[in-house]
């Protein structure tokens, strides 16, 4: 049975949440504060995280910060009551893999939470992807440039993964959202070219191809 930590100070919203996932057959356990959040985090006893940003000891951005510091790739999906796209920015820079506004539909949380243990699942059960001289290997998530292994932050690594995936084929912004960050399309989102931005300094600007009007392809 799958676990999944609650990192939420609402009584009221953590128990909305741990109710509603072990309906749905998951092992939950839910911790109120920010330091209690990131020792259980770092236990490997859990398959995902949902975290609140406005924990008290240490809010949310800061737990996440440690996580993925202690080489952590748990799951995680963030909930925050703050509103603007400066904290979505935040989030998911700081290593979150999906980011949800309060208020939310539990229904929508379940779905988001099965698509990223699905593909948590995928990853580890294959082996190592090379295109071109870039080597990811996606049970560690190392990756390398001609022998020489760089740095990737876990959404760099997930996007080059997609990419590779498919070279030769045009995807788009759409598919690249709903595919790497698990969202619906926004039309007033640029996290991917901003991470495709990213991608290019790391990799080389000639690796990922701009097609004007759809999208981008691994040359």
């Amino acid at each position: 049975m799958a676990s999944i930590l609650i990192a939420e100070d609402e009584d009221r919203i953590a128990s909305f949440v741990e109710k509603g996932l072990k309906s749905a057959g998951y092992a939950t356990r839910v911790a109120a504060t920010g330091p209690e959040a990131l020792e259980l985090a770092l236990s490997d006893e859990f398959d995902l995280l949902v975290l609140d940003i406005g924990l008290p000891g240490m809010d949310g951005f800061e737990v996440l910060r440690s996580i993925r510091g202690q080489g952590s790739n748990l799951p995680v999906i963030v909930l925050t009551a703050r509103g603007g796209g400066a904290d979505t920015v935040a989030g998911l820079e700081g290593g979150a893999d999906d980011y949800m506004a309060k208020p939310f539909r539990f229904d929508e949380l379940l779905a988001r939470i099965r698509l990223r243990m699905q593909t948590t699942q995928a990853k580890t059960t294959e082996g190592e992807l090379v295109h071109r001289g870039l080597e990811l290997d996606v049970r560690t998530r190392r990756a390398k440039i001609d022998g020489t292994e760089i740095d990737l932050s876990g959404r760099e690594f997930m996007l080059a993964e997609e990419l590779i995936r498919h070279a030769g084929q045009v995807l788009s912004r759409e598919q690249l959202l709903s595919r790497v960050w698990g969202y619906d399309f926004d039309p007033g989102s640029n996290v991917v070219d901003v991470y495709v931005r990213y991608l290019r300094n790391k990799i080389g600007v000639d690796r990922i191809e701009t097609v004007r009007g759809m999208g981008y392809r691994m040359v």
